[in-house]
């Protein structure tokens, strides 16, 4: 008998799963509405396996699934979500997450995937292991519009620097962080540095979970 914690804003959905997993058998320890209540729960009831959602209040899910997975390495982490896109499935992975559905999965596969993942599998629903593999293929193919340097100045635009901050970091000058902004402009056919930034992003050249190391 697997000891769950269900972690999602919408209580209706959280009460239809809750019946789903006692009926076949499983035990869950605690309800969370939002992030925070998800990471105090995980704390005090220490359950073999959350069922977490993405977007909820106080503290996001990928937030809480980093700090469930940093302070409860024994516990795992199923992302349940309405997201699909392959950012999201890498930015959850990263934060620990060992298995990943959309909201639209039979709840038949989400009892199996928390199975699954308390033996010890990861488990990706088929559409998100397809639509990240298309990503990294796209981003193999895209990886060389921008030079490595051109990677590193858009990546920390993304990441928030202004163009002062970033010639500081990488001890170059303003002008020269300019003159290959405008050269990645050129390459991505783009005319602004917002719309390069979300093109490398689509490109898979940059992420915008891509946090500074």
């Amino acid at each position: 008998m697997l000891r769950i914690l269900l972690a999602d804003d919408h209580k209706i959905l959280r009460e239809g799963i809750r019946r789903g997993l006692e009926g076949a058998g499983e035990t869950v320890v605690g309800e969370a509405s939002n992030g925070e209540e998800a990471v105090e729960l995980a704390r005090t009831t220490q359950p073999d396996v959350v069922l977490m959602d993405l977007s909820m209040p106080v503290v996001d899910g990928i937030a809480a699934t980093k700090r469930i997975t940093d302070e409860m390495p024994e516990t795992k982490v199923v992302v349940l979500t309405m997201h699909d896109d392959a950012s999201r499935t890498r930015a959850a992975i990263a934060a620990g997450a060992v298995g990943y559905l959309t909201k639209g999965t039979s709840f038949t596969e989400v009892l199996e995937t928390i199975r699954a993942v308390a033996n010890g599998e990861t488990v990706l629903s088929p559409q998100l292991a397809i639509s990240m593999l298309r990503a990294a293929q796209e981003a193999v193919e895209h990886a060389d519009l921008l030079s490595d340097r051109q990677v590193e100045i858009l990546q920390k635009i993304a990441n928030g620097y202004g163009t002062k901050q970033v010639a500081r970091e990488l001890g170059i000058t303003q002008k020269t962080v300019h003159n290959h902004l405008n050269a990645i402009y050129r390459r991505l056919d783009t005319q602004s540095l917002t719309q390069a930034v979300l093109s490398a992003v689509r490109l898979g050249i940059i992420d915008l979970d891509q946090a500074e190391s």
